[in-house]
């Protein structure tokens, strides 16, 4: 195996996110460059809409893939990525109290989620929606006609998109109570952007304004605040929903269309040139999107809208149609991945890396001789089996794990007497762990 020398080093904080995270079979918020392989030509292909945000145009993409693909790591290498550009990236999973419309504010949780979790190169955890407005008010310089003359030149162009003179005017409030140091006036204005004034009275009584954002508008928002982010020094608004799944599951049939009709609405959007200096991607599983009955394709404008062309193969790729189709990691990309697993853990728990090439390899074929593995076996998987061994390597000096992997491949392989594939029973064969 390589000199564990020749390894980056990972701190300690991050190799614990990264192996707790990957062990639960979650994907890290931190920490990606130090295992990312493969996916060049996905991520490639997404840079490009990067660079069509940044002119200010839009982007809309679909990356579909089963349970374990890779989806939501694509999804957060992407995400690091862009803020690292100078983006300002917002990020929500879907589930049944987060959708795209729904009739009991499920659309408006969706809003609250991105913004919250709204994420820049400096604040990438969450959070950034203070420090944009900030960021904005210094660009425009604090107290003094000509400060807020700069300001309202600013959030004029707003105006002319829809809900956009509200907009602009909660932005000049902002303004003011930055300059005056009212730092109660900027908490409420701040909760008025983030979707949590629940009346219109409420938000009459605390800032003199009748509007607010609700499940029917929130994505008129989303266009606004990537059209002001621009005005505070960022190149734009990418924004990540995964989880589509969860429309799919949605038992009501009048209800999903809602949803698929406001998916419609993002899309043309994006690439009618409505919107500027946003970006969507949504993630979600083949049958999510591509069910006639019950997924994305059910609904006719969609479907004939991102149905694939008839020149495109397995071989050969559009990967600058809406939908991306995450393919298997080949061999040699697990390689290296497990690779830098070894050495993350080895580094984090302080021992000596006692896994050889020869280890990787046979663990590899011990994954992928599993019936069925070629269609059903996925990286998550994968991992969280490494990681496993590892682990137990660990809490085990004294285990040989050549002698390990031997005995499970013998195992897997059907040797004599152990009742794996490809062999009958022997009269030692242990019981199954469970019955039929």
């Amino acid at each position: 195996m390589s000199d564990t020398a020749a390894a980056p080093r990972v701190p300690k904080r991050v190799a614990a996110v990264i192996l707790n995270s990957l062990k639960g079979g979650v994907v890290p918020r931190i920490g990606l460059p130090y295992i990312t392989v493969g996916r060049e030509v996905e991520i490639r292909a997404l840079l490009t809409d990067l660079d069509l945000i940044a002119d200010g145009r839009a982007s809309f993409r679909f990356l579909v893939g089963r349970y374990g693909a890779g989806k939501s790591f694509l999804l957060q290498t992407i995400r690091t990525h862009a803020m690292g550009e100078n983006f300002v990236v917002a990020d929500a999973d879907l589930s049944p109290e987060r959708r795209l419309q729904g009739g009991q504010g499920q659309g408006l949780a969706t809003y609250r989620e991105l913004v919250r979790n709204l994420s820049t190169k400096t604040r990438p955890e969450g959070g950034a929606l203070g420090l944009v407005l900030d960021r904005w008010v210094a660009a425009c310089g604090e107290g003094g006609a000509d400060a807020a003359e700069r300001a309202r030149a600013s959030v004029e162009p707003l105006e002319e998109l829809v809900h956009g003179f509200d907009f602009a005017r909660m932005l000049m409030r902002y303004h003011r109570a930055a300059s005056e140091g009212d730092d109660e006036a900027k908490s409420a204005v701040m909760r008025w952007l983030r979707g949590e004034f629940r009346t219109k009275t409420e938000a009459r009584g605390e800032l003199g304004v009748s509007t607010i954002i609700t499940d029917d508008d929130w994505y008129d928002y989303v266009k606004l605040l990537a059209a002001f982010l621009t005005r505070a020094g960022y190149r734009g608004l990418l924004v990540l929903i995964d989880e589509l799944v969860n429309l799919y599951k949605i038992p009501n049939a009048v209800t999903r269309q809602y949803n698929y009709e406001k998916i419609l609405t993002m899309y043309n959007d994006t690439l009618q040139g409505k919107a500027r200096h946003l970006g969507i991607i949504m993630g979600g599983t083949p049958t999510s999107i591509e069910d006639r009955r019950r997924g994305v394709f059910s609904y006719e404008a969609l479907r004939s809208r991102l149905t694939q062309g008839r020149f495109a193969r397995e071989d050969m790729r559009d990967m600058l149609a809406p939908i991306i189709r995450l393919h298997p990691l080949t061999y040699e990309e697990l390689l290296v991945l497990i690779e830098k697993l070894a050495q993350i853990h080895a580094g984090y728990f302080g021992y000596e890396l006692g896994v050889t090439d020869e280890d990787l390899a046979s663990f590899l074929q011990i994954e992928f001789g599993r019936v069925g593995s070629d269609s059903h076996l996925t990286p998550r998987e994968v991992i969280r089996d490494f990681i496993e061994l590892l682990d137990i390597a660990c809490q085990n000096p004294d285990l040989d794990i050549a002698a390990l992997l031997r005995d499970e491949g013998a195992v897997g392989a059907g040797a004599p007497g152990t009742g794996g594939a490809g062999g009958a029973p022997g009269p030692d064969a242990p019981f199954a762990e469970f019955t039929i």
